[in-house]
């Protein structure tokens, strides 16, 4: 035993555990009034609920499962940064994306072009319990979700719905969204294995023609809105070493997208396609 492995772990700074906390609270509290100002500012009426499961073919709960376990993974490594045991960061971090996410339902809620959504909520808890899963079962994230982002032609036909801006259309525009699920396969294999972890297989969900939650009215427009799932490979940027701490930051912030690659899409309006870059 070197000198350097019995020394004790260098001790946590006490700053952190406030600067994480502080950061939290300020981004929860900054998040909720700009959504109050920006978002839902018209009339209101009596919390209400309602059924949007089989609107935008899913694609809305495949964002708030993406979102949740994302909010949820970073907290948990924020804690653990900070100074918490991993058991303490796992469990107070852990359904910190369900607690971030779940009052949106209340706003929606009270919108009289709304209502809460019981299966958001399930989204919500279970990207929160894929992080906790994982951890438990594996101590790391091994299988990621991913978000792509492209801009479509059919967010001109209904700006106010599907976005006016990028930025909007980057929320709520479902035809440019693809979702991914990425497998870190290296980390399966025995140690003597030569695959590269930051190489890891992806697979993709999105759907097309979707200007009208209602399937009768998009046809009306004459739109047949359909699924598309795609096979691709994904580049794992937390894998990519480096002695730059700020570089390690933007790869761990970075992660949660799906880098453009070649990809294989199938759908039952186009069949098989290859794409020589798809994002």
């Amino acid at each position: 035993m070197s000198l350097a492995d019995s020394l004790p772990p260098p001790a946590v700074p006490r700053y952190r555990l406030p600067l994480v906390i502080g950061t939290l609270g300020v981004g929860y509290a900054g998040t909720y009034s700009a959504l109050a100002a920006g978002w839902y500012t018209g009339p209101r009426e009596p919390f209400h609920w309602f059924n949007d499961l089989p609107e935008w073919k899913q694609l809305d709960k495949a964002g708030h499962f993406w979102g949740a376990f994302h909010e949820s993974r970073g907290a948990v490594d924020m804690l653990r940064w900070a100074g918490l045991s991993p058991k303490k960061a796992l469990w107070y971090g852990g359904f910190l994306g369900f607690l971030l996410q779940s009052p949106i339902e209340y706003f929606d809620g009270r919108d009289p072009a709304y209502g809460a959504s019981a299966t958001d909520l399930a989204a919500n808890f279970l990207g929160s319990a894929g992080v906790i899963g994982q951890q438990l079962a594996w101590g790391e994230v091994r299988l990621m979700p991913k978000v792509s982002f492209h801009l479509t032609p059919y967010a001109a036909r209904r700006p106010n719905v599907l976005g006016q801006n990028v930025g909007e259309r980057l929320l709520k525009d479902y035809n440019g969204q693809t979702y991914w699920l990425c497998a870190d396969v290296g980390a399966f294999l025995p140690q003597s294995s030569r695959w590269p972890r930051w190489l890891q297989p992806a697979l993709g969900y999105g759907a097309q023609q979707m200007v009208y939650n209602d399937a009768a009215t998009n046809r009306a427009a004459g739109l047949d809105s359909y699924r598309q799932y795609y096979l691709s490979f994904d580049i794992d940027l937390r894998r990519i070493p480096t002695r730059s701490k700020a570089l390690r930051t933007v790869f761990y912030v970075a992660s949660i997208f799906h880098l453009p690659a070649p990809a294989l899409e199938f759908s039952r309006k186009r069949g098989l396609v290859a794409h020589g870059l798809y994002y």
